[in-house]
């Protein structure tokens, strides 16, 4: 009796689609990273879920709304489904970094006008940097084609002032070196420089949209584990009266970066270090 075929989920990955597009930010574009059916699928994973994006505050490490970045978004979870699993091993086998180091994958829908103005991906303060310490890289995905305007801007980037642009691109993007969202296509750029000291020339944007919708997932990476978490028992209690509802509601999954600081006793992080 013939036996089935075992399925394998290999990594499709091609490094003669990858070129360096700076050395100082180190910045790398994969052409096709994601295949239409996959950026398709993270769209449509996201788009019952959106909420305003918020930021990190830079003295309190909080999630705060704020004009600065105006798009919606919402975090997966990792390994969520098998199309999931599969762009979180192309993500690592191109980074060379282990997954347990990595956020989940965030989605982001930039409509008319909404734009994220240029930042550092690196903390800037100590609340955030307990958790895996910097971010060390970023994995940008574009998933949808953008008409004009959506941008990825850099504008320290050494010679960004040279890169060629005509009338396609947006007064922002001839800012600094930039990269056009294009859907499929990925950027990794690092915001610590190789010795682990912070990056300024890291500094980067999201340009606004002037025609189109825009639709990208980041995925953070960290110097240290990201799913591993020390909370002592004395520090074991919630910031915030909710936080046993939206634990229950899933959102120690969902937003990991807010609830596993905020929510600590009822997203279980409590004791010594513990899978989350």
């Amino acid at each position: 009796m013939a036996t089935k075929e075992k399925k394998v989920n290999s990594v499709q990955f091609d490094p003669t689609n990858v070129v360096q597009i700076s050395w100082k930010p180190r910045i790398f574009l994969y052409k096709g990273f994601l295949s239409d059916e996959e950026s398709d699928h993270l769209i449509y994973l996201a788009k019952k879920k959106l909420a305003k994006s918020t930021v990190a505050d830079n003295e309190s490490g909080e999630s705060i709304t704020s004009e600065v970045r105006t798009s919606s978004g919402m975090f997966l979870s990792k390994r969520q489904d098998e199309i999931v699993a599969r762009i979180e091993d192309r993500i690592a086998a191109w980074t060379f970094l282990p997954q347990e180091n990595a956020e989940s994958i965030q989605i982001l829908r930039y409509q008319h006008g909404q734009k994220y103005e240029p930042h550092f991906d690196f903390f800037q303060d100590k609340k955030n940097q307990e958790r895996g310490g910097h971010r060390l890289a970023t994995v940008l995905m574009y998933l949808s084609d953008v008409k004009f305007g959506g941008e990825t801007v850099f504008p320290q980037a050494e010679f960004g002032h040279l890169q060629v642009k005509d009338e396609t691109w947006s007064d922002c993007a001839k800012k600094g070196l930039a990269v056009k969202a294009v859907k499929g296509d990925a950027v990794l750029f690092f915001s610590l420089k190789p010795d682990g000291t912070t990056d300024s020339r890291s500094l980067h944007g999201s340009c606004s949209v002037i025609e189109g919708e825009k639709w990208s997932a980041p995925k953070w990476i960290h110097v240290g584990s990201f799913d591993k978490l020390y909370v002592s028992t004395d520090e074991c209690s919630d910031d915030n009266a909710n936080c046993s509802h939206w634990a229950t509601a899933g959102e120690c999954n969902n937003n990991p970066e807010y609830m596993l600081a905020n929510c600590k006793r009822s997203c279980a992080v409590c004791g010594s270090k513990s899978d989350v």
